[in-house]
């Protein structure tokens, strides 16, 4: 029987490991009230440690997530008054992913062991590693021409380099002391709540289904994860290892466990309180921010992620093409949960920052008008205003008068048709060509694969009455979300909840604790609402469905002219 939220003044917790940092969120569960939270950012990858965005390598360690945790944690129950973290009953859990890590025989990622402290391979592949676009093409050729079942057919049918089983084998292939210590894998959005809970054998973890069945081909329709016979067929190598991971899943409204007494004390948590399964961050976004049938909510930071939900009579057998998955519960249970998105959308403005940050990290330092000291502060100074100011600028310029139109494929795409062996472009540049122009182009090509995405979905039958936007970009860029709106030609909701994710994530842990028999009660007692919209400019938004087309038809050419994908549908 659950508890009454209302009166009994409990309070639920919201872990949210972001791709630079994690939040701790404390809410009321009565009202979704944010009372407190804490941001602590990752001290080895804020350095870049064991990263190469040459080699598109992006690893993390796992003493980042530890760390970053208990000082988000402590700092949140800090400054709640004194005893109320006694009221926290339940903690909500979410993670980028697909960030899986090898692990031993006790749960622990090999990086925790001395002699694998300093291996890249032996930590969490970031969602944004793109180091097994070779492997990934392997899974989709085997998909297709083994003989049995496409196990790539509900993920949209094209299988990712950014996924599961691409980076297992490539760590296994590359690395033999890895493959040799490795007894399974786990996502990072498992290790997390098996951590919390002193879950220790990998095959009693409480395995997520959203990361499961959107990133490993996890279905019910054959029993789990696909049998040992396809694996092997790509690669020897995953021989035995479908044994050591897992075959049920579980939604993130089930408790993992409940949190040990260690954990209690490091964290200054209440021991005993139920951890929820966890999840993929975006689909935990998407609850926070209010996702119901019909609504589209983009979760927009360094990447973009597109969550749908939709009711199983409705989509009944139907598979949608090209998209990262539709599966039973992976954001609602109940409801189907649908991914798309972007693989790179604040990353692009990020991308060109530094691009036009050069000089100033290459020649301040040299010179002599200014000390070491005062050249740092000015160079943070100005980074720190520089997308503010170009886009003021940027937002000046008349839409489509630039001249310029650009492709946002620079970490790939995601969606339509994942291939990450794609890359950016610029064409029309002159010598008039200015950084507001530039940086016009980009904004409006991120833009642009919005609309790609919303314009494939409503192609594939899906209806798109409603889209709500959340993440630091919504919040803090008028100038990119009003182009978004223009491009799209359909107003755009603001979650007004600072931290949409975390606060899903806190709706998990107080339907794990009993608080709400369901999410969607949380949902309605603990959502915040928009805090503002955007309009389309109409003018403006036909301006920019001229100007789709030809984004469109660059991306098809030099789609053909680049990409190695071999058997992977184009962008139609």
């Amino acid at each position: 029987m659950s508890r009454n939220a209302e009166h009994d003044h409990s309070l639920v917790m919201g872990l949210d490991f972001g791709t630079d940092s994690v939040r701790a969120l404390v809410v009321d569960a009565a009202t979704g009230e944010e009372l407190a939270g804490e941001v602590a950012y990752y001290r080895r990858w804020s350095a870049g440690m064991y990263c190469d965005p040459a080699e598109n390598r992006f690893r993390q360690h796992p003493l980042d997530y530890i760390e970053g945790m208990e000082a988000a944690v402590r700092g949140a129950l800090a400054k709640l008054p004194p005893g109320a973290a006694a009221r926290v009953v339940g903690i909500g859990v979410d993670t980028t992913g697909s960030t899986p890590a090898p692990v031993d025989v006790h749960g622990r990622p090999l990086a925790l062991l001395p002699e694998f402290s300093e291996n890249p391979n032996a930590m969490f592949i970031l969602w944004k590693d793109h180091t097994a676009v070779e492997e990934a093409g392997e899974i989709n050729h085997a998909a297709r021409h083994w003989g049995g079942t496409d196990f790539t057919k509900y993920v949209g049918g094209v299988y990712s380099s950014e996924w599961f089983w691409a980076k297992i084998l490539h760590v296994l292939r590359h690395d033999e002391d890895v493959r040799s210590a490795a007894f399974s894998w786990v996502e990072q959005c498992d290790w997390i709540p098996a951590l919390l809970t002193g879950t220790e054998d990998p095959r009693r973890i409480k395995r997520s289904r959203c990361a499961a069945g959107h990133k490993a081909m996890w279905h019910e329709d054959w029993g789990g994860l696909p049998p040992e016979e396809f694996l092997v067929h790509i690669d020897p190598l995953l021989q035995g290892l479908p044994g050591r991971l897992y075959t049920a899943t579980y939604t993130a409204d089930k408790p993992a466990g409940r949190l040990t007494p260690a954990w209690a004390e490091r964290l200054g948590l209440p021991p005993g309180i139920p951890v929820a399964v966890g999840a993929v961050d975006a689909h935990v976004g998407a609850v926070g921010g209010g996702i119901t049938p019909g609504v589209l909510v983009k979760i927009m930071g360094t990447s973009t992620c597109d969550i749908m939900v939709v009711p199983k009579e409705k989509i009944g057998t139907k598979l949608i093409s090209g998209i990262c998955g539709q599966v039973d519960g992976s954001v609602i249970p109940g409801l189907i949960g649908l991914e798309a998105g972007q693989s790179a959308y604040g990353d692009v403005y990020a991308w060109f920052k530094e691009l036009l940050s050069w000089p100033l990290k290459a020649l301040l330092p040299e010179s002599s008008l200014v000390n070491r000291e005062t050249g740092e502060k000015l160079r943070r100074e100005l980074e720190d205003d520089l997308l503010r100011r170009l886009s003021e600028e940027a937002a000046w310029i008349p839409a489509g008068s630039t001249g310029l139109l650009a492709l946002d494929w620079l970490n790939g795409r995601r969606t339509p048709y994942a291939d990450q062996t794609l890359k950016g472009a610029v064409v029309g540049l002159t010598l008039g060509s200015t950084a507001p122009k530039v940086f016009r182009a980009l904004v409006e090509a991120t833009a642009f694969g919005s609309k790609a995405i919303n314009e494939h979905l409503m192609k594939e039958g899906l209806e798109i009455r409603e889209v709500i936007a959340l993440g630091g970009i919504a919040r803090k860029n008028d100038f990119v979300m009003q182009v978004l709106a223009d491009v799209l030609d359909m107003p755009i909701k603001v979650a007004a909840a600072d931290q949409a994710c975390a606060l899903g994530a806190a709706m998990f842990g107080a339907v794990a604790a009993g608080l709400y028999p369901k999410v969607e009660e949380a949902q309605k007692k603990m959502g915040r609402g928009f805090s503002q919209a955007y309009t389309p400019d109409p003018e403006k938004a036909a301006t920019y469905q001229n100007l789709y087309k030809d984004y469109l038809n660059l991306g098809k050419m030099l789609e053909a002219a680049w990409s190695s994908a071999g058997e992977a549908t184009p962008l139609r």
